[in-house]
């Protein structure tokens, strides 16, 4: 009898200091109808900033409507104004993203009257990012600019020894948060711990999939993109239009005719899309200049499946088709990535939809007025630009192609001094043979190899 008064007394002092360290009512959050004791007024009221009187459904209907109308151009304006300046630019604003998204995922788990007495907990939080955003851009600088980074004084220790530091960096990191746990905050503090490293991994390491993608060609980037808003389009369009039968009960509001009209609408928008896209090489072509914009272009060979080929017809079409039909490889792909699009890729809606009815909250911020936070509008990109390079590196890429930026880093970082003088001998040779290369500057660099001919 004791011990069950003394277990109903920690129980009581474990529901009281819950209900003390629960956060403040975050901004999006669904608020229930009452009166304010003050001054009467119903919570969650939209008041109008010039008249200061309560405004009507249909005013506030009105306002959110003019003002999600406002910021649904500037982001379009900000993105194509990105996409056409460069490279670099779309890198910048997805950077954005990454940074935002984290941001917004990591405080809805937060606890200010915890946070207040472990304010290290926060800052170790945007440490772990920028190990993380250190470790994965540089990954993607080593990889995509070899050409650049191994031929640098200064860059070739980054390049060859940067997995070491990254490692040594989230040591730090790690060490810290063990030396930083405080007694009676042990919960709350590894809490903290294994959800900025979901965060992590859900939204920042998935964004740098994306940035991957800009790098192989900015159509593996715009066109995840555009699949993904247009299935949101249509599943709307189909939805109000047709729908009857719910999809799934944590969006009440998705129907199985959206979801499926959605499907069909996203193939075929698709398709054009792409047919138009692949007559810019600045679309198709690899990065290789950072400098390069919409109106310089881009110069390359130009990937296989943006040719056309001739494929042989299955037997149950050839009456309508022919034995053979010549088709470019990428109208096949661009079915399967639509598709996923389609059917895979608004689950990653769902899950951002059951992890706020989890916290109770109806938007992860404000940072987009009239859309919430950047994470509302992102939530089935991630997954789509992590399928979309996974499936280009697949199906997609040339693998065996030797660039200029492989053989530099074999030549730097497997071969000794004098074996790259020998190569750089041999290279001046052969082109002062083909007479690209003047005899006079031949023999002048020879002679400072100190070898006996050019």
């Amino acid at each position: 009898m004791a011990r069950t008064k003394r277990n109903q007394k920690g129980g009581a002092q474990d529901a009281a200091q819950e209900i003390l360290d629960r956060p403040e009512t975050p901004k999006g959050l669904v608020k229930s109808e009452g009166q304010d004791e003050k001054n009467g007024s119903v919570v969650g009221q939209k008041i109008d900033p010039a008249t200061g009187k309560d405004l009507t459904d249909y005013e506030k209907k009105k306002q959110t409507f003019i003002t999600r109308t406002i910021w649904t151009f500037v982001m379009i304006a900000t993105f194509f104004a990105a996409m056409f300046s460069g490279h670099l630019y779309v890198v910048a604003v997805v950077t954005a993203v990454q940074v935002l998204t984290f941001k917004e995922v990591i405080t809805i788990a937060n606890v200010p009257s915890r946070e207040k007495k472990l304010r290290f907990t926060k800052s170790l939080n945007w440490y772990f990012l920028a190990t993380t955003l250190f470790f994965l851009y540089g990954e993607s600088v080593i990889y995509y600019f070899k050409h650049i980074v191994f031929v640098d004084a200064l860059l070739l220790p980054f390049a060859t020894h940067h997995r070491f530091i990254s490692f040594i960096l989230y040591m730090i990191g790690f060490v810290l948060f063990v030396a930083s746990l405080k007694k009676g905050h042990y919960k709350f503090q590894f809490t903290q711990f294994a959800w900025t490293h979901l965060a992590l991994y859900f939204v920042v390491v998935q964004a740098q999939f994306i940035i991957n993608n800009i790098f192989e060609g900015m159509i593996w980037f715009f066109l995840p993109v555009s699949l993904v808003i247009t299935n949101d389009i249509f599943a709307y369009i189909c939805g109000i239009t047709f729908g009857r039968t719910q999809l799934i009960k944590i969006s009440p509001k998705k129907t199985v005719e959206g979801f499926v009209g959605a499907w069909f609408c996203t193939i075929i928008i698709g398709l054009v899309l792409t047919n138009v896209l692949m007559q810019f090489s600045y679309f198709i072509c690899p990065v290789q200049n950072l400098g390069a914009n919409v109106w310089t272009g881009l110069q390359c060979t130009p990937n296989p499946v943006f040719s056309y080929q001739i494929f042989n017809v299955p037997f149950w079409l050839k009456p309508a088709l022919g034995a053979t039909v010549e088709v470019r490889p990428i109208q096949f792909h661009i079915i399967f990535m639509a598709t996923f699009a389609s059917l895979i890729a608004p689950f990653g809606g769902f899950f951002a939809s059951g992890l706020k009815r989890t916290f109770n909250i109806k938007d992860f911020g404000e940072t987009i007025p009239g859309h919430g936070g950047i994470t509302d509008r992102m939530d089935c990109q991630f997954i789509m630009g992590f399928f979309s390079y996974v499936y280009y590196q697949s199906f997609i890429a040339v693998h065996n192609q030797v660039t200029v930026g492989a053989v530099l880093e074999s030549v730097v970082t497997q071969l000794s001094l004098e074996d790259q003088l020998k190569v750089v001998q041999g290279l001046h040779q052969y082109l002062a043979g083909q007479g690209i290369l003047d005899q006079k500057v031949c023999v002048a660099f020879t002679g400072k190899l100190e070898v006996d001919r050019c």
